[in-house]
């Protein structure tokens, strides 16, 4: 039996220092990627992830060490099976990295790209104090009617990221994310906490980025996919260049519905397999689906992985 397999991919949050050493350490190819990337972006991400410092907190080296440990994870993993991905998925950031797997991303490519893509969602949002903030216990429609009761009395909030059902993430203006701590709680949410990010990422906040990544995009995306993308912005499928140039820039202005993808695709795949560091995605995916999820994200769970895909074979 040829498995169904979805290959998907997470997003900012996700790091921790140390991530990809395990990698590193025991994989030629590891440190050959390593070596390109820090050829290509001047970032050295040896010191980066493997010493305490405070600039992988900081977006434009958060995004290309994220997507550098996915995009080693997968690439040993596909060195060491037959199995192909009948379509990939990342949240926010993580499409990016799943682009790579579809083959249509360079990964030197990709991690150039998402160095530039976390300068120009800094330098959009340096400017004024902007946050994220996480709501749980909500459904969409009471967390979308406070936002939208908010931005009509001049305040500067979007619901962002739908992770799972009673989880949504809200960007905008810090100070008044703050005063809907309250608003929230006051709605029953069982918890609103402010996130540690720097960033409001995939809101008109963002608006700034959008057209100098269009172009850096035109340039690096390729026309072959070996497998469809699941678009964030629309939680349906890809597979074209000129496809990727429309959907891919509105995602820095818009909602990743994440949760909405996880839903649709779910009776065309018989498992996940999650690529990077730890297994974030199969915390937000228990709400939504039953199929086995296996991660990648050391030489361990790479050989359990693969283990465990051959029993189900």
């Amino acid at each position: 039996m040829s498995l169904k397999c979805a290959f998907v991919f997470p997003g900012q949050g996700s790091q921790a220092m140390g991530m990809g050493k395990d990698f590193f350490e025991n994989s030629g190819a590891a440190k050959e990627m390593f070596a390109s990337a820090k050829e290509r972006t001047g970032i050295d991400f040896e010191t980066l992830l493997f010493t305490e410092n405070e600039n992988l907190s900081q977006t434009a080296f958060t995004q290309p060490a994220i997507l550098l440990v996915s995009a080693i994870a997968n690439r040993l993993f596909v060195e060491q099976t037959s199995i192909v991905p009948v379509l990939t998925l990342g949240h926010s950031l993580g499409e990016f990295s799943a682009l790579v797997a579809s083959g249509a991303l360079d990964a030197i490519d990709a991690v150039e790209l998402v160095n530039l893509r976390g300068k120009l969602m800094a330098e959009a949002c340096s400017k004024q104090e902007v946050g994220m903030l996480v709501s749980l216990g909500l459904d969409d429609a009471t967390v979308e009617g406070i936002c939208e009761n908010a931005r009509a009395n001049g305040k500067q909030v979007w619901a962002v990221n739908y992770n799972s059902d009673g989880q949504i993430v809200i960007a905008g203006i810090k100070k008044d994310l703050e005063e809907l701590v309250d608003v929230l709680k006051e709605a029953k949410a069982k918890r609103a906490m402010l996130l540690n990010m720097s960033v409001a990422s995939h809101c008109p906040l963002l608006n700034s980025a959008v057209e100098p990544l269009e172009v850096k995009l035109q340039e690096m995306l390729k026309e072959s996919f070996i497998a469809p993308v699941i678009s964030n912005v629309t939680a349906q499928p890809y597979n074209t260049k000129a496809e990727a140039l429309e959907l891919l820039p509105k995602q820095l202005v818009m909602p990743v519905l994440y949760k909405q993808s996880i839903a649709n695709i779910d009776n065309d795949v018989d498992c996940y397999i999650e690529f990077g560091h730890g297994n974030v995605l199969k915390g937000l995916n228990k709400s939504s689906t039953s199929k086995p999820h296996f991660n990648v994200s050391d030489m361990a769970s790479l050989e359990a992985t693969i283990a465990a895909l051959k029993e189900m074979q």
